[in-house]
């Protein structure tokens, strides 16, 4: 009777863990209860519609090259995306005489469309769940690196197995549902994908870091790309000026009818990566390398801006890092916030109370789940975390030669024999600059230097040169590094089996850095398995409790479909309204001259001042996160509306916590799109082809 008792009052805190509206769901095996409730907020299409079908709605959407997502929108593989996920593209076409990026891009035939390198769309042809054949009796008494070879295992069999059937898939095995299941998916890949259109940086990132992650927005946030196939058998083929146009056999069909408030709304892409069965102890971490990651980047970002500001070439060297940078930034100060203002650690420790109280009360996961084990994992690897944090976001991808002084203890493959054994690094001058670089990493340096307090995870250079020979100068020793190192000669042959390899005042810096960071990863690595593993048991136990609810597993840049509606919220009594229209967009234009972000083109001015009430970005209530930028955006009938590019301020603890009242994804409109590629572009043979 205790335990009916027991269940019943949590109950309603069961309902309530699962919002209408939230889920980032996987389409093979959509809940039902899900599908209805698609229906029930204005769906029209048969469930098969969506996956199971020859002409299912999934066959038009994309992985976009591992970080972003898109669809295909015509018989000739036309792709849209984002604008900041073709960004890359974009400014590796661009020079100082031929800047894409301020000037935008059209592609006037399929001769002029321009190839890029390393990029690629990636198409989902199934998913099964594997979990039998994975979570066996010794799969649970492996080791960690057991479990690592075990499942590259199966999944080099079952990867040979469809190869055999079709050379151009291959399969994925990944853990869901923080490892409790196990999916196996299957992809066929293009890798030949082409830059076709973009608009100018003043409209495709209209706002800047000054609108970014915020509501209202007017951004143009698209760009085009088209895959290219082997023109005997329309199928991938590596990069060849004979490649043709990809001819799919489904496509996305833009809707023109729009939407309206309270129209239904479905997103379909690859979020990222999301913790919401994270534990409570786990969000406090999050929470301070939240503020790690703020407090370094802005640093790193001042300076880079002055830089790029004072320098076009500079700024086209340094536009995507700097806006990468900043994404996240941002998003670290807006998580932070939205983390203290619903008081969301609380909230989960009076969720992690009462599931301990069914746990007793049902003598389930006795000896498994253990709060108090997890508070001590966490408390023991409190410290080292922020060490690490400080040290990645310091030390790894942030300049050119921290980079090149640890790929060659780590990562480089020397070419000849013995002590003629050599490294070589390429020379990429084109992507960063050497006064930019030489003050990030000396600002850097001095960062962190002030901010680690523990001299355990203080390089030895620090104290072995910058103290002794630089007089604690970082930035006079980041000056040096720069000037002396044979690092940064491109081409230089390093001998690493030479004694002077050493000597090289770079070569030693690298060596330090890798030595900190080998000790981090073990300290990390002791520790890190037995809280994997509660959070494990945490997430078994929830799924457990709540049986009779369908569950989403966290994202994990596989295919996921969230559902919504067209919604505006309110915050504070006031509405935000779910659209915005070219007016609006006018009025920040005129504000150019005072605010950076909003400077445009005059010709842009024009263009919109005489659009009328065109609509230019709309809210909805989709479950979205990174990774979902240029998801497609469909009505009831899987007609494309719109392309979701960013979440809302005051919901970005969504990646921990989905706030239903708060919690919105912003979209371009498509018929925004269209009106920048006809009214601005003269793109006549895209839309007539987007047309057919």
């Amino acid at each position: 009777m205790k335990k009916k008792i027991l269940l019943a009052l949590l109950a309603p805190l069961a309902i309530s863990s699962v919002h209408a509206d939230e889920g980032m769901w996987t389409l093979y095996n959509l809940p039902q209860a899900v599908y209805e409730q698609m229906k029930n907020y204005g769906y029209e299409l048969p469930y098969d519609k969506l996956y199971q079908a020859d002409d299912a709605i999934m066959h038009a959407v994309v992985n976009f090259s591992g970080y972003c997502s898109g669809v295909v929108v015509s018989p000739d593989g036309l792709v849209f995306t984002n604008h900041h996920c073709g960004f890359e593209s974009i400014r590796s076409h661009s020079t100082v005489e031929h800047d894409y990026m301020l000037n935008g891009f059209i592609a006037k035939s399929f001769e002029e469309e321009l190839p890029n390198k390393d990029m690629f769309v990636s198409f989902m042809v199934e998913q099964k769940d594997i979990t039998e054949q994975v979570l066996t009796p010794e799969f649970e008494k492996m080791t960690v690196k057991e479990r690592s070879v075990f499942l590259d295992s199966i999944e080099n069999v079952m990867s040979k197995e469809v190869k055999e059937k079709d050379a151009t898939l291959h399969l994925e095995i990944k853990p869901f549902y923080e490892g409790n299941r196990y999916f196996a998916t299957t992809y066929r890949n293009f890798t030949d994908l082409r830059l076709v259109f973009a608009i100018p940086k003043s409209m495709g990132k209209f706002g800047g870091e000054t609108d970014n992650w915020m509501w209202p927005r007017q951004t143009c946030d698209f760009s085009v790309f088209r895959i290219y196939a082997d023109p005997k058998t329309n199928g991938p083929a590596a990069y060849s000026k004979d490649n043709v146009p990809y001819h799919p056999e489904h496509w996305a069909r833009i809707s023109d009818e729009g939407y309206q408030e309270g129209s239904f709304s479905m997103t379909m892409g690859y979020p990222g990566s999301t913790s919401r069965y994270l534990s409570s102890f786990g969000i406090q971490e999050r929470y301070e390398q939240n503020a790690v990651r703020a407090q370094v980047r802005g640093v790193k970002q001042d300076v880079m801006k002055r830089h790029m500001d004072a320098s076009e070439a500079v700024r086209i060297k340094y536009d995507s890092k700097y806006a990468q940078s900043s994404n996240y930034w941002k998003n670290s100060l807006g998580m932070n916030k939205c983390i203290d203002s619903i008081g969301l650690i609380r909230q989960k420790q009076v969720f992690e109370a009462q599931l301990r109280q069914w746990c007793d009360s049902t003598g389930l996961f006795q000896n498994k789940l253990d709060f108090q084990r997890l508070e001590r994992f966490y408390a023991k690897r409190t410290e080292v975390m922020k060490a690490a944090m400080y040290f990645s976001e310091t030390f790894r991808r942030t300049d050119e030669l921290s980079t090149r002084a640890q790929f060659v203890h780590n990562g480089a493959n020397p070419k000849g024999h013995g002590k003629r054994q050599y490294i070589t690094l390429k020379n990429n001058g084109e992507t960063w600059d050497y006064d930019t670089d030489r003050e990030i990493l000396g600002t850097l340096l001095k960062n962190f230097r002030e901010k680690m307090t523990n001299d355990k995870y203080v390089p030895a250079f620090y104290r072995d040169i910058i103290d002794t020979k630089f007089d604690g100068d970082c930035q006079a020793f980041a000056d040096a590094l720069y000037a002396k190192s044979k690092l940064m000669k491109s081409g230089k042959r390093l001998y690493p089996n030479k004694k002077s390899f050493l000597k090289d005042l770079g070569i030693q810096y690298g060596l330090d850095l890798t030595t900190v960071y080998g000790d981090l990863v073990s300290e990390l690595m002791q520790i890190n398995d037995s809280i994997n593993e509660q959070e494990r048991y945490l997430c078994e136990a929830k799924l457990r409790m709540e049986e009779d609810l369908p569950h989403y597993s966290d994202a994990n840049f596989t295919m996921r479909l969230s559902y919504g509606q067209v919604k505006e919220y309110n915050l504070g009594g006031q509405p935000s309204g779910f659209q915005t229209k070219a007016p609006s967009m006018v009025e920040k234009m005129k504000r150019g001259e005072t605010v950076e972000d909003y400077k445009v083109e005059p010709e842009m001015i024009d263009l919109l001042s005489n659009a009328g009430q065109m609509p230019l970005c709309f809210l909805t209530t989709n479950d979205i996160t990174g990774g979902n930028s240029g998801s497609p955006m469909f009505d009831a009938k899987n007609r494309l509306i719109g392309l979701a590019f960013d979440g809302n301020w005051d919901s970005l603890s969504s990646d921990i916590f989905f706030d239903s009242k708060l919690a919105r994804c912003i979209g371009v409109d498509m018929r925004y799109v269209l009106f920048m590629m006809d009214k601005w572009g003269h793109a006549d043979r895209l839309i007539n082809e987007i047309r057919r």
